[in-house]
C-alpha cells in the first residue's frame, strides 16, 4: 500500500512538473484581466471538475478576489442571473468537450463576459472559445485505468491555486486584509486582536530589589510566567527571567551574594495595549523573548506571554 502511495504521489508531480513547463505569458494577461475586471470571477465546472471549481472560487474570495462557483445544472435554470456583464468567467473542463460547460459559452458571449478555461486541450471547443486559455495537459493520470480524474484535476487545482496567489500579490494582500476575511478563524481572532484582550492581569509575579535569589526563584514558580517583575505596577524597576537566573548562576554559584538588580533587565519592553498580537508577536520573534510587560511608560497592566494564548 505504501508502494502504491509513493507511486501517485510521483505520477501527480511529474504531472505538475510538465504542466509548469506549459506556462507562458498568457498566464500574465489572464491575471492582467482579472485585476481590470470590476466584478466577481464565477468559476464553473462539473464533476470532480466542480468540486476544483468550488475550492477555487472559495480560494479567491479569501485572498482579495470576489469568487463564486455555478454548477452548469443550475445555471440552465435559472442561475445565470447571477453573472453579470462586469465578471470573468473561469470554465473547468479536462476534455474542452463538457456539454454542460459548452451550453454556458452562447449566453456568456452574449453578455459579453471575459471567458478564461482550464482544459488539457488547446485545439478544444472550450478552449477555443474562451479569450484566455491556460494548458493544463497532465502525462497521465495517477488512476492505474486511466480512468478516475487524478492528476488532472490536482492540476486544474494548482494552476488556480496559481492564478490565487498571483492575484493576491498583485492586489499587495496582507495577513490584516486575510483575517479580516476570516473573523471566526484562529488566524483571524490572532491577526485582528489586540493586546489587552488577550494579556494576563491576575496574581502578577512582583518582587522587591531586596529580595533573596529563593524568593525570586519561588515568586517565579507562583507567578507560572517563567519571569518576575521588579517593583510594582505603578512603577516597575525591571523584569527577570529564567534565563537571567541561569546566566546569574553561571557567573557566580554563591547565591547568597546574587542580588536583584544584577540579574534584572533594567528597561524591560513595555507594549500599549491597543497594539496587535500580531504585531507584537513579531517583535517578540525579533527580540527573542516570550513575556512583555502591557502598560505606558513605568506603569503596568498586565503581561502577555508568546506561549500561553
Amino acid at each position: 500500500m505504501k508502494d502504491i502511495a509513493k507511486r501517485v504521489f510521483e505520477v501527480e508531480i511529474e504531472s505538475l512538473q510538465h504542466v509548469a513547463g506549459l506556462l507562458d505569458d498568457s498566464f500574465t494577461r489572464i491575471v492582467e484581466a482579472i485585476l481590470s475586471c470590476t466584478g466577481k470571477v464565477i468559476v464553473i465546472g462539473v464533476g470532480k471538475s466542480g468540486l476544483i471549481g468550488k475550492k477555487i472560487a472559495a480560494t479567491f474570495s479569501s485572498t482579495g478576489t470576489p469568487g463564486l462557483f455555478l454548477h452548469p445544472g443550475d445555471a440552465f435554470h435559472g442561475d445565470l442571473g447571477i453573472i453579470s456583464a462586469a465578471d470573468a468567467v473561469i470554465l473547468i473542463s479536462y476534455s474542452g468537450e463538457t456539454d454542460e460547460v459548452l451550453k454556458v459559452i452562447p449566453f456568456l458571449k452574449w453578455n459579453k463576459n471575459l471567458i478564461i478555461s482550464l482544459t488539457g486541450n488547446p485545439n478544444s471547443t472550450v478552449a477555443k472559445n474562451s479569450n484566455h486559455h491556460l494548458n493544463i495537459n497532465i502525462t497521465r493520470e495517477a488512476c492505474p485505468l486511466a480512468l478516475a480524474p487524478t492528476s488532472s484535476t490536482t492540476a486544474a487545482l494548482v494552476m488556480g491555486d496559481a492564478l490565487a496567489v498571483a492575484l493576491m500579490e498583485s492586489r499587495n494582500f496582507q495577513e490584516e486584509d486575510f483575517a479580516r476575511f476570516h473573523p471566526g478563524g484562529s488566524l483571524g481572532h490572532k491577526l485582528l486582536a489586540r493586546i489587552k484582550d488577550l494579556m494576563r492581569t491576575d496574581n502578577l509575579p512582583f518582587i522587591q530589589t531586596d529580595a533573596s535569589f529563593t524568593d525570586v526563584l519561588l515568586r517565579m514558580s507562583e507567578g507560572k510566567l517563567g519571569m518576575v517583575i521588579v517593583g510594582s505596577k505603578d512603577h516597575v524597576e525591571g523584569i527577570i527571567t529564567d534565563g537571567d537566573l541561569r546566566r546569574a548562576l553561571l557567573r557566580n554559584q554563591d547565591i547568597a551574594a546574587l542580588s536583584v538588580k544584577e540579574m534584572m533587565t533594567a528597561n524591560p519592553i513595555i507594549i500599549d495595549g491597543d497594539e496587535f498580537a500580531s504585531q507584537v508577536e513579531l517583535l517578540m520573534m525579533e527580540k527573542k523573548i516570550t513575556n512583555v510587560l502591557v502598560g505606558k511608560e513605568r506603569r503596568i497592566v498586565g503581561v502577555y506571554q508568546i506561549y500561553t494564548r
